[in-house]
């Protein structure tokens, strides 16, 4: 595995952004997040030939940036792929496997997305299985990877697999509906499974199917217009609440085509109660904020939300736009200085990792405690309207890599970066 330099705690920041591109392979600008801006990506060339060298697994270290991370490119076929996103690690419990997505060219197939797991390190690659997409997916704190397959009848299938043990099994069949909207979540027990889902053929409603994963017994726990891109998440403590997002004024055309994903309102968070559909309204977006992102994660056990708001007025980069908030309170900011978009939890739910979509696309990890943060890297990468463009960066569970995606290359490739050594400690230092 490759050696973990010591992080410069010396650096300034401004240095270490200068050191960075000085040292550029390739610049390409961040577009806007929240605008959904648009930027070519650039055509960037390998790093020079002494700092390039190819893996086992075909992987090709890419160089060693100014913050002391290692960066690798992990993928290098050019197909549709992505690493997942980010809100939760797609890692096995021990943090020697991850798995992304990558499509299969053939349309015609009933399950088009490959789903490829990764070693850590050797950066060897098994396909772990064939699925209808990774709207739906899920997976535990163990690493047990749940994903939606297509049945030769048409019917689909949750399946679950372990990341280690690379044995899919199916779960259940999925009855009332084949309309799956957004990401999938499982409780830390595994005992159920929820997704969204749309409710009739004009797409006005939609809801949230919740699963009970011993027997498969299923039932639409919520309903409304708005939750057309709910992204629920289950509490990882008692696992007795989903957090919702409610995209307030978002829709859909009556032949499927999305109108617009929220309207003048903005989107907002709520919390439901598995047990009896209750909803409880949470003080993000407006009137309290300024409109919710729909980047949003649980920090781990705490019951607190970690999630990111537009960056303007009092939520501008400088007074931060990253902010926590549990039920009953105002939201509190937890990180300032850059603009942070997507939002991810380590597995311990101690630190942060974010993409600030300005300049280079940083990928910065810091502590929700203590509000340190740093850049693990550049990743150099173009932000554009393919979501496989932004780079959507998680902390492995064990804190030593952050897995990300950059078309830094001119194609959007999966990479791994090294969390310099003494980063995490001096982050989590009060």
């Amino acid at each position: 595995m490759p050696h973990r330099r010591k992080w410069n705690r010396t650096m300034t920041r401004r240095d270490a952004i200068r050191a960075v591109a000085a040292d550029a392979v390739a610049a390409i600008g961040g577009a806007s997040l929240i605008r959904g801006g648009h930027a070519e990506p650039a055509k960037s060339q390998p790093a020079s030939s002494d700092t390039v060298r190819t893996s086992g697994g075909g992987a090709i270290r890419l160089e060693r940036q100014a913050t002391g991370s290692e960066v690798w490119q992990v993928t290098t076929e050019k197909v549709g792929q992505s690493n997942i996103y980010c809100e939760v690690p797609y890692c096995s419990g021990d943090s020697r496997y991850f798995v992304y997505e990558r499509r299969l060219a053939d349309r015609t197939a009933k399950n088009r997305t490959e789903l490829m797991v990764v070693e850590l390190g050797t950066w060897e690659q098994r396909r772990l299985d064939l699925c209808a997409g990774m709207t739906g997916g899920a997976i535990s704190p163990a690493g047990i990877l749940y994903y939606l397959k297509r049945s030769d009848d048409g019917s689909v299938n949750l399946m679950r697999a372990d990341l280690a043990k690379r044995e899919p099994a199916k779960v259940c069949r999925l009855e009332g509906t084949d309309r799956f909207k957004s990401l999938g979540t499982v409780t830390t027990d595994g005992r159920f499974y929820a997704c969204g889902v749309g409710l009739d053929d004009q797409y006005k409603m939609f809801g949230v199917l919740l699963v009970a994963l011993p027997d498969g017994n299923q039932k639409i726990i919520d309903r409304d217009p708005f939750i057309l891109n709910p992204h629920p998440q289950f509490e990882p403590g008692e696992g007795a609440q989903l957090m919702i997002q409610h995209n307030r004024g978002g829709s859909y055309k009556p032949d499927g085509t999305l109108e617009r994903l929220v309207g003048p309102e903005g989107a907002t968070l709520y919390l439901l109660s598995i047990a009896d559909g209750k909803r409880t309204e949470l003080q993000v977006g407006k009137p309290y904020t300024t409109p919710a992102t729909g980047h949003e994660a649980w920090i781990g056990a705490s019951k607190e939300i970690l999630l990111t708001v537009s960056a303007s007025g009092d939520f501008a980069a400088d007074k931060g736009n990253l902010l926590a908030e549990a039920a009953g309170r105002p939201a509190r900011v937890v990180a300032k200085g850059y603009r942070f978009g997507h939002v991810g939890v380590s597995r311990c739910g101690r630190l942060f990792s974010c993409d600030d979509v300005q300049g280079q696309c940083k990928v910065v990890i810091g502590s929700i405690r203590t509000g340190k943060s740093a850049v693990v890297c550049e990743a150099r990468t173009s932000m554009g309207r393919a979501q496989n463009t932004h780079a959507h960066p998680y902390l492995t569970p064990d804190l030593k890599w952050v897995i990300f995606n950059s078309d830094r290359s001119g194609w959007p490739h999966i990479h791994a970066a090294s969390v310099p050594e003494g980063m995490v400690e001096e982050l989590l230092r009060e």
